[in-house]
């Protein structure tokens, strides 16, 4: 009888030690994360958030610059298709970090996101800067990019909108 509970004893603490062996890495795994985003999001006051302009990007374009290459980051593949920066490649946000995602962008160049009014490209930024990207931002997306574009009338449409609503929180 006195076998049988020790026995029953260690299978319970071989239990136990191999759960905690199990969930520590996770513990860990996750203050490592947070650590590393968090030395990425200190270094943002120094680059405007590795803001780029439209014009910085057509100037690179038209001085044949080979150091970037302009990720298209709209879900829609619609949109890319009805007009892009030239020479942009498509990955849509919600695909980016998938491994045949990442395979397309280079880690020896600067990574320029941006999509329609330059709001869905930052959800990626931290994560592949952490991961050893350069990524950029182009400020206010395609807007910025194409005269007339959609996103610019539904920024304005949303301004408009804004200062015609009665906000509580005016003054």
């Amino acid at each position: 009888m006195r076998t049988i509970k020790n026995l029953m004893l260690l299978v319970v603490m071989v239990t136990l030690i191999s759960w905690c062996c199990a969930m520590a890495p996770a513990a860990f795994a996750a203050d490592d994360l947070a650590a590393r985003l968090q030395a990425v999001l200190e270094k943002g006051p120094e680059t405007a958030f590795w803001q780029v302009s439209a014009d910085d990007v057509h100037e690179m374009i038209k001085e044949k610059k080979a150091d970037f290459v302009v990720v298209d980051a709209r879900p829609s593949a619609t949109e890319f298709s009805e007009g892009h920066v030239p020479g942009a490649i498509q990955i849509q946000v919600q695909d980016m970090f998938k491994p045949e995602s990442l395979k397309k962008l280079p880690k020896n160049k600067k990574v320029i996101l941006m999509c329609g009014t330059g709001q869905v490209q930052n959800l990626p930024v931290l994560g592949l800067r952490a991961l050893g990207y350069d990524v950029r931002l182009m400020a206010f997306g395609y807007t910025a990019w194409a005269k007339g574009y959609r996103g610019g009338q539904r920024m304005q449409d949303t301004i408009q909108n804004a200062a015609d609503v009665n906000s509580p929180n005016e003054k």
